[in-house]
Protein backbone atom coordinates (compact mmCIF):
# COMPACT_ATOMS: atom_id res chain seq x y z
CA UNK A 1 0.00 0.00 0.00
CA UNK A 2 1.48 2.96 -1.27
CA UNK A 3 1.58 5.69 1.70
CA UNK A 4 2.30 9.69 0.92
CA UNK A 5 2.66 11.74 4.25
CA UNK A 6 2.32 15.77 3.66
CA UNK A 7 2.74 18.45 6.46
CA UNK A 8 0.15 20.71 5.01
CA UNK A 9 -2.48 20.01 2.14
CA UNK A 10 -5.79 22.34 1.48
CA UNK A 11 -7.26 18.82 1.37
CA UNK A 12 -6.48 15.31 0.53
CA UNK A 13 -9.39 14.46 -1.53
CA UNK A 14 -7.98 17.26 -3.92
CA UNK A 15 -4.94 16.53 -3.63
CA UNK A 16 -5.19 12.91 -4.66
CA UNK A 17 -7.89 13.73 -7.54
CA UNK A 18 -5.38 16.08 -8.76
CA UNK A 19 -2.39 13.23 -8.54
CA UNK A 20 -4.58 11.20 -10.53
CA UNK A 21 -5.27 13.57 -13.17
CA UNK A 22 -0.98 13.65 -13.39
CA UNK A 23 -0.27 10.43 -13.35
CA UNK A 24 -1.06 6.88 -12.79
CA UNK A 25 -2.00 6.01 -8.95
CA UNK A 26 -2.16 2.38 -7.65
CA UNK A 27 -5.06 0.92 -5.78
CA UNK A 28 -4.99 2.04 -2.00
CA UNK A 29 -2.85 4.67 -2.24
CA UNK A 30 -3.03 6.86 0.88
CA UNK A 31 -2.66 10.10 1.04
CA UNK A 32 -1.86 11.38 4.56
CA UNK A 33 -1.77 15.23 6.14
CA UNK A 34 -0.68 16.61 9.39
CA UNK A 35 -2.65 19.75 8.51
CA UNK A 36 -5.56 19.85 6.06
CA UNK A 37 -6.13 23.61 5.76
CA UNK A 38 -9.60 23.24 3.97
CA UNK A 39 -11.12 19.75 5.11
CA UNK A 40 -14.53 19.25 4.08
CA UNK A 41 -17.58 16.74 5.14
CA UNK A 42 -21.33 16.20 4.54
CA UNK A 43 -23.27 19.04 3.19
CA UNK A 44 -19.74 20.77 2.25
CA UNK A 45 -19.09 21.54 5.82
CA UNK A 46 -15.44 21.97 6.70
CA UNK A 47 -13.22 19.82 9.23
CA UNK A 48 -11.29 21.43 11.62
CA UNK A 49 -8.17 19.55 12.95
CA UNK A 50 -5.44 20.75 15.37
CA UNK A 51 -2.48 20.29 13.34
CA UNK A 52 -0.13 16.81 14.23
CA UNK A 53 -3.44 16.02 16.47
CA UNK A 54 -5.48 13.25 14.20
CA UNK A 55 -5.77 11.45 11.62
CA UNK A 56 -6.93 13.52 8.18
CA UNK A 57 -6.39 11.28 5.21
CA UNK A 58 -7.57 9.89 2.01
CA UNK A 59 -7.96 6.81 -0.07
CA UNK A 60 -8.06 5.84 -3.63
CA UNK A 61 -10.41 2.57 -4.43
CA UNK A 62 -10.02 2.42 -8.32
CA UNK A 63 -11.40 -0.26 -10.90
CA UNK A 64 -14.38 -1.01 -8.65
CA UNK A 65 -17.52 -2.21 -10.68
CA UNK A 66 -21.22 -2.38 -9.28
CA UNK A 67 -24.38 -1.03 -10.49
CA UNK A 68 -24.56 2.41 -9.73
CA UNK A 69 -27.75 1.95 -7.70
CA UNK A 70 -25.48 -0.03 -5.14
CA UNK A 71 -23.19 2.83 -4.47
CA UNK A 72 -24.64 3.21 -0.97
CA UNK A 73 -22.95 0.09 0.20
CA UNK A 74 -19.78 1.39 -0.61
CA UNK A 75 -20.14 3.85 1.37
CA UNK A 76 -21.34 1.42 4.43
CA UNK A 77 -18.63 -0.50 4.14
CA UNK A 78 -16.25 2.61 4.40
CA UNK A 79 -18.91 3.88 7.96
CA UNK A 80 -18.21 -0.10 8.96
CA UNK A 81 -14.48 -0.02 8.32
CA UNK A 82 -14.12 3.19 10.66
CA UNK A 83 -16.77 1.48 13.07
CA UNK A 84 -14.94 -1.99 13.93
CA UNK A 85 -11.05 -0.05 14.11
CA UNK A 86 -12.72 2.37 16.63
CA UNK A 87 -14.14 -0.72 18.70
CA UNK A 88 -10.74 -2.28 18.61
CA UNK A 89 -9.23 0.73 20.36
CA UNK A 90 -12.26 1.69 22.58
CA UNK A 91 -14.15 0.42 24.91
CA UNK A 92 -16.86 2.83 24.66
CA UNK A 93 -20.23 2.98 22.47
CA UNK A 94 -19.17 3.59 18.63
CA UNK A 95 -22.01 4.39 16.29
CA UNK A 96 -22.93 5.34 12.63
CA UNK A 97 -24.89 8.53 12.25
CA UNK A 98 -26.42 8.37 8.81
CA UNK A 99 -25.13 8.80 6.59
CA UNK A 100 -21.77 7.93 7.47
CA UNK A 101 -20.48 10.38 10.78
CA UNK A 102 -19.03 8.33 13.40
CA UNK A 103 -20.04 8.90 17.05
CA UNK A 104 -18.42 7.17 19.90
CA UNK A 105 -20.70 8.15 23.29
CA UNK A 106 -22.90 10.25 21.60
CA UNK A 107 -20.08 12.45 20.41
CA UNK A 108 -19.39 13.23 17.03
CA UNK A 109 -15.65 11.49 16.34
CA UNK A 110 -15.24 10.65 12.43
CA UNK A 111 -16.48 12.19 9.32
CA UNK A 112 -16.13 10.70 6.15
CA UNK A 113 -16.53 12.22 2.75
CA UNK A 114 -16.44 9.88 -0.45
CA UNK A 115 -16.20 11.48 -4.13
CA UNK A 116 -17.21 8.84 -6.50
CA UNK A 117 -15.80 8.86 -10.56
CA UNK A 118 -18.01 6.61 -13.30
CA UNK A 119 -16.26 5.96 -15.81
CA UNK A 120 -17.90 4.93 -19.18
CA UNK A 121 -17.22 1.43 -18.90
CA UNK A 122 -18.65 0.91 -15.65
CA UNK A 123 -15.51 1.41 -13.68
CA UNK A 124 -16.02 3.53 -10.83
CA UNK A 125 -12.91 5.71 -9.21
CA UNK A 126 -13.40 6.54 -5.26
CA UNK A 127 -11.46 9.20 -2.98
CA UNK A 128 -12.30 7.84 0.24
CA UNK A 129 -12.07 11.16 2.74
CA UNK A 130 -11.93 10.27 6.42
CA UNK A 131 -11.16 12.72 9.30
CA UNK A 132 -10.38 10.94 12.95
CA UNK A 133 -10.33 13.32 16.20
CA UNK A 134 -7.18 10.97 17.66
CA UNK A 135 -5.02 13.39 20.17
CA UNK A 136 -6.74 16.52 20.15
CA UNK A 137 -8.75 17.11 23.73
CA UNK A 138 -9.63 20.80 23.18
CA UNK A 139 -12.15 21.86 20.42
CA UNK A 140 -12.90 25.61 21.58
CA UNK A 141 -16.68 26.12 21.04
CA UNK A 142 -17.96 22.78 18.91
CA UNK A 143 -20.50 20.80 20.83
CA UNK A 144 -20.95 17.11 20.76
CA UNK A 145 -17.35 16.41 19.56
CA UNK A 146 -14.78 14.02 20.90
CA UNK A 147 -11.38 12.10 20.34
CA UNK A 148 -10.06 9.00 21.15
CA UNK A 149 -7.41 10.71 23.89
CA UNK A 150 -10.32 12.23 25.15
CA UNK A 151 -12.14 8.86 25.38
CA UNK A 152 -9.54 6.50 26.60
CA UNK A 153 -7.56 9.13 28.88
CA UNK A 154 -3.79 8.51 26.68
CA UNK A 155 -2.34 9.42 23.60
CA UNK A 156 -2.39 7.47 20.51
CA UNK A 157 0.32 6.02 17.59
CA UNK A 158 -1.46 7.94 14.89
CA UNK A 159 0.38 5.33 12.35
CA UNK A 160 -1.08 2.63 14.27
CA UNK A 161 -4.82 3.97 14.26
CA UNK A 162 -4.01 4.43 10.36
CA UNK A 163 -3.17 0.85 10.07
CA UNK A 164 -5.80 -0.51 11.52
CA UNK A 165 -8.60 1.24 9.63
CA UNK A 166 -6.68 0.53 6.32
CA UNK A 167 -6.56 -2.98 7.15
CA UNK A 168 -10.53 -2.64 7.57
CA UNK A 169 -11.57 -1.14 4.66
CA UNK A 170 -9.47 -3.87 2.84
CA UNK A 171 -11.49 -6.16 4.53
CA UNK A 172 -14.66 -4.64 3.69
CA UNK A 173 -14.17 -3.36 0.70
CA UNK A 174 -13.53 -6.69 -0.86
CA UNK A 175 -16.80 -7.81 0.66
CA UNK A 176 -18.60 -5.26 -1.88
CA UNK A 177 -16.22 -6.37 -4.92
CA UNK A 178 -17.39 -9.78 -4.48
CA UNK A 179 -21.61 -8.42 -3.77
CA UNK A 180 -21.14 -10.18 -0.59
CA UNK A 181 -22.83 -6.92 1.20
CA UNK A 182 -25.59 -8.56 3.57
CA UNK A 183 -23.19 -8.59 6.49
CA UNK A 184 -22.04 -5.33 6.27
CA UNK A 185 -25.55 -4.24 6.34
CA UNK A 186 -26.70 -6.04 8.81
CA UNK A 187 -23.63 -4.34 10.97
CA UNK A 188 -24.50 -0.78 9.59
CA UNK A 189 -28.32 -1.20 10.45
CA UNK A 190 -27.47 -2.66 13.87
CA UNK A 191 -25.50 0.33 14.83
CA UNK A 192 -27.32 3.22 13.16
CA UNK A 193 -27.16 6.29 15.64
CA UNK A 194 -30.56 6.88 17.46
CA UNK A 195 -32.12 4.09 15.96
CA UNK A 196 -36.08 3.19 17.60
CA UNK A 197 -34.92 6.60 19.52
CA UNK A 198 -37.58 8.84 19.32
CA UNK A 199 -35.67 11.79 17.82
CA UNK A 200 -35.64 15.72 16.40
CA UNK A 201 -35.31 16.07 12.53
CA UNK A 202 -36.05 18.65 10.37
CA UNK A 203 -36.70 19.12 7.00
CA UNK A 204 -35.07 21.21 3.94
CA UNK A 205 -37.94 23.74 4.80
CA UNK A 206 -36.90 23.68 8.25
CA UNK A 207 -39.92 22.80 9.73
CA UNK A 208 -38.85 20.29 12.53
CA UNK A 209 -40.94 16.91 13.10
CA UNK A 210 -40.30 14.03 16.01
CA UNK A 211 -39.67 10.40 14.37
CA UNK A 212 -37.98 7.48 14.60
CA UNK A 213 -35.06 5.64 12.95
CA UNK A 214 -36.02 2.85 11.40
CA UNK A 215 -33.33 1.37 8.69
CA UNK A 216 -31.84 2.65 5.87
CA UNK A 217 -32.10 1.16 2.41
CA UNK A 218 -29.76 -0.16 0.40
CA UNK A 219 -30.02 3.18 -1.97
CA UNK A 220 -28.55 5.06 0.82
CA UNK A 221 -32.37 7.16 2.12
CA UNK A 222 -32.79 6.80 5.91
CA UNK A 223 -36.34 5.11 6.78
CA UNK A 224 -38.01 7.34 9.56
CA UNK A 225 -41.30 6.30 11.59
CA UNK A 226 -43.68 9.48 11.66
CA UNK A 227 -46.44 10.41 13.92
CA UNK A 228 -49.02 8.60 12.10
CA UNK A 229 -46.58 5.31 12.51
CA UNK A 230 -46.25 5.60 8.58
CA UNK A 231 -42.72 5.38 7.31
CA UNK A 232 -41.06 7.91 4.91
CA UNK A 233 -37.86 7.54 3.24
CA UNK A 234 -35.17 10.98 2.81
CA UNK A 235 -32.78 11.72 1.08
CA UNK A 236 -29.50 13.49 2.77
CA UNK A 237 -30.46 16.56 1.58
CA UNK A 238 -33.96 15.87 2.52
CA UNK A 239 -33.44 16.29 6.39
CA UNK A 240 -30.93 16.83 9.09
CA UNK A 241 -31.08 15.59 12.49
CA UNK A 242 -30.77 17.81 15.36
CA UNK A 243 -29.36 15.97 18.66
Amino acid sequence: MNIIKLNATNSTNDYLKELMRSQFVQNYTVVVAKTQEKGRGQRESEWFSESGKNLTFSVLVRDLIINPNALFSFNAAVAISVLEALNQLTKKNIAVKWPNDIMADQKKIAGILIENSIQTDGEIFSVIGIGLNVNQTQFNNLKNVTSLSLLEQIDFDLDEVLNVILEKLKQNISLVRSHKTDLLWGTYRANLFKKEIPTVFEDCNQQKFMGIIKGVTTTGQLQVMLDDDSISNYNIKQIKMLY
